[in-house]
């Protein structure tokens, strides 16, 4: 990978993860796609999980390395989200977070996708909820459903639309999302490739906002 352009940047954001970002990082590493990058910004955390993210990284230039970008203090999901599309070297990006993990051929499926047709700007994957044992709860339509992971956008888009929207600090994929689609599509590719664990905490706080950018 040294000295090349990887064909796409995987994005994850953390805040003292419980331990929980390691299965979504060994995930990543075993992608049938090599030409990647991943890029992690610890956002202000107290925990140990920086140290622990460097025993994923090895001195041979031939696996896959791990940005880890520092916020010396807690800037907000949005915020940390936007450094690290800013600072990827991929023509795709695509977002996984912390607690989530995803297929072997996840990475692959969605950027063959995107290489094959050349006038899709995005591609979302379906996804299975799981519960925290990682159990199955049920298989979901990422169109009816969509999340804020499992989508492969050409950077390019991002940049134009002006990235996510720093003031929100609760669904900003919502926000950002919306956005997008006034400008351009998200195709669906209908193979669950994302493995998404379920939260309690979906209710966005700026709903009077939300109407505004949805009109």
């Amino acid at each position: 990978m040294q000295g090349e352009f990887p064909t796409v940047s995987v994005i994850t954001t953390y805040r003292n993860s419980d331990g929980l970002i390691n299965r979504a990082i060994r995930s990543i590493l075993t992608s049938s796609l090599k030409s990647i990058e991943i890029i992690v910004i610890n956002d202000g955390s107290t925990d140990k999980t920086a140290y622990a993210l460097d025993n994923f990284n090895s001195p041979k230039e031939d696996l896959i390395k791990i940005n880890l970008i520092n916020n010396k203090k807690n800037l907000g999901l949005p915020s940390s989200l936007n450094k690290g599309i800013i600072s990827a070297k991929g023509k795709y990006i695509i977002r996984v977070d912390a607690d989530d993990f995803v297929n072997f051929n996840f990475l692959k499926f969605l950027s063959f996708y995107l290489d094959t047709n050349p006038d899709s700007n995005a591609v979302s994957c379906d996804y299975y909820l799981i519960d925290e044992k990682e159990e199955v709860i049920e298989r979901v339509n990422s169109d009816k459903r969509p999340i804020a992971c499992g989508i492969m956008f050409r950077k390019e888009t991002l940049m134009n639309i002006g990235l996510y929207d720093e003031s929100f600090f609760v669904q900003e994929e919502v926000e950002l999302r919306l956005r997008y689609l006034k400008k351009y599509s998200i195709d669906r590719l209908q193979i669950p490739l994302y493995r998404y664990r379920r939260h309690e905490n979906n209710i966005t706080n700026d709903e009077a906002r939300m109407k505004l950018y949805a009109n």
